[in-house]
């Protein structure tokens, strides 16, 4: 049986394959050609590697896939079992297809068993497979098995995909593992289901860094890594990828396109460093709680962003986000959890994306739940640089770590389409920012109006501080939820 390419260009390749287990299959494959397309040189490159870990950073539509699917087929004719994962259905149709054509006529003559419902493949007389399913974590992954197993879009998938099973599944016959990423965008970092955001990347450095090792040790090193962009691709248009710049921002075209892992955009209004300069790990008890709210129409729209943040004196803190995807009733119902697990003195949504819907959303799950509506009337770029202003006067502390509010924060430039987490931030903490005023005149009887701040009933409230339950009677004033 020869390996051939399908026409893109004039040229033709071929290698050899390893006996399969049965010599009456082998007469069976030498009547069939297995049509392939011609690599480009650095598709060649992973193609070639004999590293038992690959790890494969490239723009879109550089090819990687296309290089992951020509692996597959090469394994799974050498009797080895392949198993193909990526977060999503539609995702699948690119490897699913250029598998599926390359062993066409085995399919066609029986020799390959396609099953379109699993989209497996399986070779007649041997344990050799080729599947191709949809996993975004552990768990998706678990019930399977393989000798080499591509994960790719890697950075939308979970971490645990293969520290908890992906790993574990390779143990048997030493196999291999190729991962597959374009470092994360902000839109892709909204839907991913990692935990680190950049944990592909991170696994990416790790291969770098082992190659130097081994290089420097004179050893064969069984992790390798490549990084190639949408240009090195000599099949796509390059009008088209000059046009395309027209229509990305530089930094998306920068992660996208040219496979860059951007920590910080040059222009963002928020730094790294500056949050990591003033992160802590405990917080005071707080004079005022708020949950911000950037409210999503729809469960298939942007997430909703849903973040806590609190103020003692003039400093502010930031200790939760639950921001999700989700229907209305959803993210209220997050919300109002959130309210209640924090002891919260208010929420405060955006009323341009739904108006009084949000309220209402939010009175549906608890009728009692103070909904304060702000409206960016002068622009969620003047909105978010007062904020900015207290972040670099070290004024604003993460309780903890929150890679993506984090990463929204430092990818974000003013001009682009503001995300959800830092929507829902500035809602927060301009009301809280704005509040100190009102609090301070709260210690007065007079509140500014003419009219005494008379206490009404409050409530015995629990709070956890520092890993310590406490308890404290709060009365509400009368200006405490007025604006």
């Amino acid at each position: 049986m020869s390996i051939v390419n399908r026409p893109m260009a004039n040229l033709a390749r071929q290698f050899q394959i390893d006996n399969p287990e049965k010599e009456e299959l082998q007469d069976d494959l030498s009547q069939f050609t297995i049509q392939v397309p011609i690599p480009h040189d650095k598709q060649w490159a992973f193609i070639n590697s004999t590293a038992k870990r690959k790890v494969i950073k490239a723009g879109r539509r550089g090819g990687k896939t296309v290089g992951a699917a020509e692996i597959a087929v090469e394994q799974f004719l050498k009797g080895h079992r392949v198993l193909y994962a990526t977060p999503t259905g539609d995702q699948i149709l690119k490897f699913w297809t250029e598998v599926t054509i390359a062993l066409t006529e085995l399919i066609n003559a029986g020799i390959v068993k396609k099953n379109e419902t699993e989209h497996s493949l399986t070779l007649r007389g041997t344990e050799a497979r080729i599947r191709a399913k949809t996993a975004w974590n552990a768990d998706t992954l678990r019930g399977d098995y393989a000798d080499v197993l591509i994960l790719d879009e890697f950075q939308m998938m979970n971490e645990d995909t293969w520290a908890v099973v992906g790993a574990p599944m390779l143990l048997d016959n030493n196999g291999d593992a190729i991962f597959i990423f374009t470092p994360p965008s902000l839109h892709t970092r909204s839907v991913s289901k990692a935990d680190d955001p950049r944990h592909a990347s991170k696994l990416y450095e790790k291969a770098v860094a082992e190659m130097e090792l081994a290089k420097m040790e004179g050893r064969k090193s069984r992790w390798e890594a490549f990084h190639f962009t949408s240009h090195d691709n000599p099949h796509l248009s390059k009008e088209a990828l000059t046009d395309i710049t027209l229509d990305m921002t530089s930094l998306a075209y920068r992660q996208e396109i040219m496979a860059e892992d951007v920590d910080s955009a040059p222009g963002a209004l928020w730094q790294r460093s500056e949050i990591d300069a003033d992160r802590v790990v405990k917080m005071p008890e707080l004079d005022l709680i708020y949950v911000g709210v950037d409210p999503s129409a729809s469960s298939e729209g942007d997430e909703a962003g849903i973040v806590v943040a609190g103020r003692k004196g003039n400093e502010y803190y930031v200790f939760g986000d639950y921001s999700l995807q989700g229907s209305p009733n959803a993210w209220a119902k997050e919300a109002v959890a959130a309210y209640t697990k924090h002891l919260a003195d208010k929420i405060i949504a955006e009323k341009n994306n739904g108006g009084e819907m949000v309220s209402q959303v939010i009175h549906e799950v608890d009728k009692d739940v103070p909904v304060f509506l702000t409206f960016a009337s002068r622009g969620k770029e003047t909105r978010a640089q007062p904020i900015a202003t207290i972040y670099e006067q070290h004024r604003v502390h993460h309780v903890g770590t929150f890679s993506k509010l984090e990463d929204e924060l430092c990818l974000w430039c003013p001009g682009d389409k503001s995300p959800n987490r830092l929507d829902a931030l500035v809602w927060a903490l301009n009301e809280l920012k704005g509040n100190v005023k009102a609090a301070q005149k709260s210690n007065h009887p007079d509140n500014g109006d003419g009219k005494e701040g008379v206490e009404v009933p409050g409530e015995l409230r629990s709070r956890i501080v520092n890993g310590k339950l406490e308890f404290k009677y709060k009365p509400q004033k009368r200006h405490e939820y007025s604006h």
